[in-house]
């Protein structure tokens, strides 16, 4: 198992000697899990929020691109693009 090393203060180092009864190790551990958890927390919400930017880009585009064939069937718009050597 790996080891880290954490520098704190001469008075932290005297407040936790004097409650030696805990494992600090564990809390550590605990923190630097939380830690970790939170932030993954935060990643997947940004993700989310990234994703629902992208829908709704997509969505507006979309409505675009057909109020633009204004009727017309999307094949016959396609077809128009592709003899002017557009490309989509």
């Amino acid at each position: 198992m790996p080891v880290i090393t954490v520098r704190i203060d001469d008075e932290l180092k005297e407040k936790m000697d004097q409650l030696s009864y805990i494992n600090w190790s564990e809390v550590i551990r605990r923190s630097i899990i939380s830690v970790i958890e939170e932030e993954n927390k935060k990643r997947k919400e940004n993700f989310k929020k990234k994703d629902n930017d992208r829908i709704k880009r997509a969505s507006v585009k979309a409505e675009e691109f057909y109020a633009y064939l204004g009727g017309e069937k999307s094949e016959e718009k396609i077809r128009e693009w592709r003899d002017k050597n557009w490309q989509l």
